[in-house]
This record gives structure tokens, C-alpha cells and sequence, in this order.
């Protein structure tokens, strides 16, 4: 029981966590006259993917390989199946241009990138780690750049607001924000790790799984939320933006702190990422849009891959 305690408890710490970083990031970012395009390009969209850093890297720290790799390439495998998936189900979401010309292509070649450091050497190296890194700087150059140009095409429409707080708040909420990111990346990494020796499941399974889920559960349930309201135009762009980020930023840092052993099952796993990308794009393609039976199928494809994962 304890155990699950522990992985609960660290699930609940990294997303709380995150939540509170975001905040108090964004604020003390605003204090300084940081434009809000940026704070929304750069740390908002770096928070969501938080409780995935914390994760791998500790799994990279603690030499639990297998859990860091699997963790990021879960969650991107979860991310644009079942929250793509189900936002599709309940409201078919239109495809913007710049997410099927350059966002989705760029995602594939963005895993093929990862496959292709890990398969060759079985291992991602230090100066693989870097060169992840220095992918993520070209990234989010783009995507600021790309940003500007559309706000500037807006003529200057509203960016969107964050709150301001006092500073000793604002420290508060990146200090224990951060702390409870650090210390929820631990929990869950250690009792996922126990979960799995006692089923005597592999660190690779339980990280494609119950790990992937549960960092992905801000995308999940922000996706959910905004469906239901029928705010789902920019879903998919911002998820492969999150897959883009969890390979480059994510495994970058975790590879560079410590070299990642890449396994057979890496390879797999990372081959059927990019594959799925691939059918998602030609599903989308077109008419630019995913409907309610493209959702469905894409769950179906999930539930399959997942019991796969179980057999294998």
C-alpha cells in the first residue's frame, strides 16, 4: 500500500507542483516586463511538460534507463492518441496549417532524431543529450518567431494576462513549486520502480503506462476541459508541441546529466511513435481536420498498443 501511496502521492506533488512553478514564474516574468507572448511561448508551455522532466531525469539520476526513456516516449505515444483522441470524440477539431506543414512533420523528424542516436549505440550519449538541446533552442526560436508574425498579423490583438503577485508569494510558489516538482519526480520514479518489481512488471512497461499517464494528465485534462467547450481548434498543434518538447528538452537534459542505455524495446516503442505520428497526418491531411471516427480509431489503436505492451 505503500507503495501506491507514494506514487499517488508523487503524481499529486508534480502536478500541484508545476501548477505553482507556472504561476510564480509567469508573475515574477510580468514584474520584469517580460512580453506575455513569451512567458506563454516559453514558461507556460515548459510547465506542462514538468512533471515529464522531473521524471526522467530522476529515472536518469537514480539509473533507472529504462524508465526515463519509456516516461517521454509514453507520454508522447499517450498525448497524441488518447488526449487527441478523445478531444476528437467528443468535438471533431479542425488542423491548423502551421501544425500539419510544420509542427507534425517536425515531431516525426524530431523522434526520428532520437531513434536514430539510440538505436545505432544502444546508448544516448552526453553530446547526443547536447545536440537535443541545441534542437530545442532552434524550436523555440521558431515557435517565438513564429508567434510574433501572428500576433503582428492580428494587429496587435490582446495577449493573454498573468496574474500578479506579491514577490514574496511569487518566490514562495517557485520555491515550493519546484521543490514539490524535485521531490514528486523521486516518489513516482521509486514507487513505480517497486510497483514493478512486486508484479514483477519491467521499468519499461510501467513507464509506457500508469508513468505515461500520469504525467500526462495536465494535457489530459486541459484537452478534456477545452472540448467540452468547444476550444479545440489548437489541441493537436499543442500537443505535438508538448511530444516535441519531451524529446528535445526532457530526454536532453536526462541524456546530457547521465548517458541513457537505449534497449530493443526503446527502439520499438520509439519506431511506433513516429508511425503513429505518421497515421495521425495522413488521417488530418485531407481536410484538416480529425473527426469523431478518426478519434475512435486512434483509441483503438491505443488500446491495442497498450496490450501489446502487456504481452510483450
Amino acid at each position: 500500500m505503500l507503495k501506491y501511496i507514494l506514487l499517488v502521492g508523487g503524481f499529486v506533488l508534480l502536478i500541484k507542483g508545476a501548477d505553482f512553478f507556472v504561476d510564480g514564474s509567469s508573475a515574477v516574468a510580468k514584474r520584469l516586463r517580460v512580453p506575455s507572448l513569451i512567458i506563454g511561448m516559453t514558461i507556460v508551455a515548459m510547465g506542462t511538460s514538468l512533471p515529464e522532466t522531473s521524471v526522467s531525469v530522476s529515472a536518469s539520476v537514480l539509473g533507472k534507463n529504462d524508465l526515463a526513456i519509456s516516461n517521454a516516449v509514453g507520454s508522447n505515444i499517450f498525448n497524441l492518441m488518447v488526449v487527441c483522441g478523445v478531444c476528437a470524440v467528443l468535438c471533431p477539431m479542425a488542423i491548423g496549417r502551421d501544425t500539419l506543414k510544420k509542427d507534425l512533420p517536425f515531431s516525426v523528424i524530431v523522434a526520428g532524431v532520437l531513434l536514430a542516436l539510440g538505436a545505432v549505440t544502444g546508448i544516448v550519449q552526453r553530446w547526443g543529450g547536447i545536440l537535443l538541446l541545441a534542437l530545442f533552442a532552434v524550436f523555440l526560436y521558431m515557435m517565438i518567431s513564429s508567434a510574433k508574425k501572428a500576433r503582428d498579423a492580428g494587429n496587435g490583438a490582446d495577449e493573454e494576462e498573468y496574474k500578479i503577485m506579491p514577490v514574496w508569494k511569487c518566490l514562495l510558489c517557485i520555491a515550493g513549486g519546484g521543490a514539490a516538482i524535485a521531490a514528486g519526480g523521486k516518489m513516482v520514479v521509486e514507487g513505480a520502480s517497486d510497483i514493478a518489481r512486486a508484479f514483477g512488471m519491467s521499468d519499461n512497461l510501467i513507464g509506457m503506462t500508469i508513468v505515461a499517464l500520469g504525467t500526462s494528465l495536465p494535457e489530459l485534462v486541459t484537452s478534456i476541459v477545452a472540448a467540452r467547450k468547444g476550444e479545440v481548434d489548437m489541441a493537436l498543434g499543442n500537443v505535438v508541441g508538448s511530444n516535441i518538447f519531451n524529446i528535445l528538452f526532457v530526454l536532453g537534459i536526462a541524456s546530457t546529466i547521465s548517458p541513457i542505455a537505449f534497449t530493443l524495446q526503446n527502439t520499438i516503442d520509439t519506431t511506433v511513435l513516429i508511425a503513429m505520428s505518421l497515421l495521425v497526418l495522413l488521417l488530418c491531411a485531407p481536410k484538416k481536420k480529425l473527426v469523431r471516427w478518426h478519434g475512435a480509431l486512434m483509441l483503438a489503436v491505443y488500446a491495442g498498443y497498450t496490450a501489446y505492451l502487456f504481452v510483450r
